[in-house]
């Protein structure tokens, strides 16, 4: 079995969809690249062309400041979450993160809302221990990166991963190979420069938004901590088994 799963991810094949230009795929990139996999994008900023479904094996929809819902503003949307739609019902590999976790639950019939509160900054997430023994585990606390005001209910069938003191939920797992994850587990220093650079201006001061300077402060090791636990959601998902 070990020899089979090692041969089938020489062999995938990785899209991505990037909503903004300040928000790219960071550690996912470097691990891919590692991985030897191909890696191909749509940036819906420069085109909203996508490929076929037969064209790759893992998807990663990636954040954006825009709204799940904007559909009237960005008409992309749509079309987004059908071709979401369309990757889950073939049984693709997918992650999403934060706004791409909302955009899965949307496509699948779940409501994205704003949250109660904002989260930004560096705040920790609680790993929920499913009795599933296919969904991944996240560690009992681990002190992860946000930025995000809107939330989303779980898409029916999908199995609570993780929450916060400010989130519900923040991470879920539908059937073996879809998780969406509300936090970022792929940043990386240059990310957040961008993100403070383009986004600041929703800094104000509130219970999980953090100021600019603490932000900018994290130590490396966070960054090598978050880091690590991506890597494992994309080894967790592009194993062979269903």
């Amino acid at each position: 079995m070990l020899g089979r799963e090692v041969s089938l991810e020489a062999e995938m094949r990785a899209h991505y969809l990037q909503h903004v230009p300040f928000e790219g795929l960071g550690y996912i990139e470097s691990w891919l690249r590692a991985k030897g996999y191909p890696v191909t994008g749509t940036r819906f900023f420069e085109s909203t062309r996508l490929p076929s479904l037969d064209e790759f094996d893992i998807l990663i929809v990636m954040g954006g400041p825009m709204s799940a819902n904007d559909e009237s503003t960005f008409p992309w949307l749509g079309q987004e979450k059908e071709f979401i739609r369309n990757a889950i019902e073939a049984g693709k590999s997918i992650l999403g993160i934060c706004l791409g976790a909302q955009l899965i639950a949307s496509a699948m019939g779940a409501r994205v809302f704003p949250n109660p509160v904002k989260e930004i900054g560096w705040w920790p997430v609680q790993g929920i221990q499913p009795a599933n023994e296919l969904a991944f585990r996240f560690p009992p606390s681990i002190e992860v990166f946000h930025w995000h005001g809107e939330t989303f209910e779980l898409p029916p069938g999908a199995i609570h991963l993780a929450k916060s003191e400010g989130c519900e939920n923040q991470a879920f797992q539908l059937g073996r190979s879809v998780i969406g994850l509300q936090f970022h587990l792929e940043t990386t220093p240059e990310l957040v420069q961008g993100l403070v650079s383009h986004c600041r201006n929703e800094l104000l001061p509130s219970t999980y938004v953090q100021s600019e300077a603490e932000i900018l402060s994290a130590s490396p090791e966070k960054y090598q901590a978050i880091n690590r636990l991506m890597g494992e959601v994309l080894s967790f998902l592009c194993r062979s088994d269903p």
